[in-house]
């Protein structure tokens, strides 16, 4: 791929630096022709990706994600395959009362069975009957499937590619060819892979989708063959590309094909799919738009938007986000090591491929051991909070013995928050803990464990009453105790909870006395925050982070 400085302002960067929020497709210098080449943006997500371990979307989950995808300015969306289950077909009839503003639908199906004419098979005459205006028609185009897994001759094969795809062009649609295994076909026979491809398109095909199924063709090789499949045929002929991840090529296959002639690119959000999942839209997009200077993507696709839609394919998947997936990851713009921040601070660039924000995504500086002045700084800053040099340098020190003690602050931004203040100016904690007592109980065999806490806490010298609470677990417990001892005090309490808790055995080695480190992750309904605690003793590490949580919610609430 060619170099380009992403820094020196092509339109689309300059878009979003005046806070536009699509990318524009006008026109910009080129060697060749001085136009940027548009290219289609096409998502299987609802169909390719749900084939991915784990993912099972239901028919409310596939309406929402189509009118997110709809809502991002995606060209096409492709919602599944009609007739193949009630799920996909319900999909369909639901877009029929409720159509897609702007994506185009598309029903995925395959060629007619062997045996019968095209008109006669049901899944044929389904897709021709559908509301989708655009069909992808899947496709043998290597020599060695259509013999070893269909079992019939290339001629019956090339019979019925030609077949099906003037059926459906007959009836009114849009036929992608989805030429299934071609790379590996071409490898094997190039002569009779073009004639797959020369079939579709003499029957009426708009476009050649050239597929890299089993994802084994490396991004130099698949650019040449694309290149070759370019000029065999006439200029202007629409070539697509469709490639599977299983060598972790599958955004730089897709990026090479489009520098080598092909205009439309597939793939699914977050990269979901079968094995290792499909090209990730979620890269492929800022590159195009970003960072190709000769190319662009619709002015509708909001790309700084991505971000967000990433998150929800993630929330509604039931996936686990992944942090340091590009661009969009939690940490794609995280920095931690101290002469890194220091660069960043004076510019961006130098460890930012990209603004954080031309994607939706934002800046993170972690803290940790490796920390300098420079990352206590701009964190302090990031959380409102003004360090002078010398209160700098006491917060670098402090952080750095605590790290050493086995405390971990870079997912602990409100325990940070109040390390700084308590630097500043050191006050007390908005209540004090008298004592607290926690039991577990086991009654016999198979029996439910039992969790209860006693605890007691003073708010301006008042002690309050002695709580008692029971939980699903000794830090559940705890926690609800605390709240009804506060709640006279600080009504508002009754409103936050906790949403995770996480704990992390410190020095290993030492067996069960190790120090416990205990992350608990908080909210209100409104916001989110995370606290740390750290101790031999893993309730004692749970409190510590749970009077944080609690201490930092009333701050916040009381304008402290």
């Amino acid at each position: 791929m060619q170099s380009f400085d992403v820094f020196a302002s092509p339109p689309a960067i300059t878009a979003v630096k005046k806070g536009l929020t699509t990318c524009p497709i006008t026109t910009m210098p080129n060697k060749k022709d001085n136009l940027r080449k548009y290219i289609r943006l096409y998502d299987c997500t609802l169909r390719d990706g749900a084939q991915g371990p784990g993912i099972n979307f239901s028919l409310q989950d596939k309406l929402r994600l189509a009118r997110a995808l709809d809502d991002f300015g995606m060209d096409y969306i492709e919602a599944g395959w009609p007739g193949a289950n009630p799920k996909d077909t319900a999909l369909f009839e639901a877009l029929v009362q409720s159509p897609l503003k702007h994506a185009k639908l598309v029903a995925f199906g395959a060629t007619h069975h062997a045996g019968i004419s095209a008109s006669k098979d049901l899944g044929l005459v389904t897709l021709a009957n559908s509301s989708a205006g655009v069909i992808a028609l899947v496709g043998k185009a290597s020599r060695r499937q259509v013999e070893e897994v269909l079992g019939i001759s290339p001629a019956e094969n090339l019979k019925l590619i030609r077949d099906s795809v003037k059926f459906l062009a007959k009836a009114g649609k849009e036929v992608f060819f989805d030429a299934e295994h071609f790379f590996d076909g071409y490898r094997e026979d190039a002569s009779y892979s073009l004639k797959v491809l020369r079939t579709a398109l003499d029957a009426g095909a708009s476009t050649l989708v050239l597929c890299d199924t089993n994802g084994a063709t490396l991004p130099y090789d698949l650019a040449d063959t694309v290149k070759e499949v370019v000029a065999a045929f006439p200029a202007g002929t629409p070539l697509g590309i469709h490639c599977h991840n299983d060598s972790d090529c599958a955004v730089g296959g897709t990026l090479a094909a489009v520098r080598s002639g092909c205009v439309l690119a597939q793939g699914t959000i977050n990269g979901f799919g079968e094995r290792c999942g499909n090209a990730n839209l979620c890269s492929i997009i800022p590159a195009i738009a970003l960072k190709m200077p000769n190319y662009a993507v619709d002015k509708a696709v909001k790309v700084s938007s991505l971000t967000q839609l990433s998150r929800l394919f993630y929330e509604v998947a039931v996936v686990r986000e992944q942090p340091q997936q590009p661009y969009v990851g939690a940490n794609a713009f995280a920095h931690k090591a101290g002469l890194h921040v220091a660069a960043v601070a004076k510019n961006t660039h130098s460890f930012e491929q990209i603004s954080p924000e031309a994607v939706g995504n934002h800046r993170q500086i972690l803290l940790s051991e490796l920390s300098g002045s420079s990352s206590v700084s701009l964190k302090a800053k990031e959380l409102g909070v003004k360090l002078d040099a010398k209160k700098t340098k006491m917060v670098l020190a402090d952080l750095k013995q605590r790290e050493a003690q086995g405390y971990s602050f870079e997912a602990a931004d409100a325990s940070f928050k109040l390390l700084l203040e308590r630097s500043l100016s050191p006050q007390k904690s908005p209540f004090e803990l008298d004592g607290f007592r926690v039991i577990i109980e086991k009654r016999g065999p198979g029996e439910k464990c039992l969790s209860a806490a006693t605890l007691k806490v003073r708010v301006n010298g008042r002690e309050s009453e002695i709580m008692a609470a029971e939980g699903e677990g000794p830090v559940d417990a705890l926690d609800k105790c605390l709240r009804k001892s506060l709640t006279q005090f600080f009504p508002e309490v009754s409103k936050m909870k906790l949403r995770d808790f996480k704990v992390r055995i410190i020095d290993g080695a030492v067996g069960t006395a190790a120090h416990t480190r205990v992350l608990i992750d908080s909210t209100d309904g409104q916001q989110e925050w995370s606290t740390v605690g750290l101790s031999e003793n893993i309730i004692e590490a749970a409190w510590q982070a749970l009077q944080d949580s609690v201490e930092f919610f009333l701050a916040s609430n009381h304008g402290e």
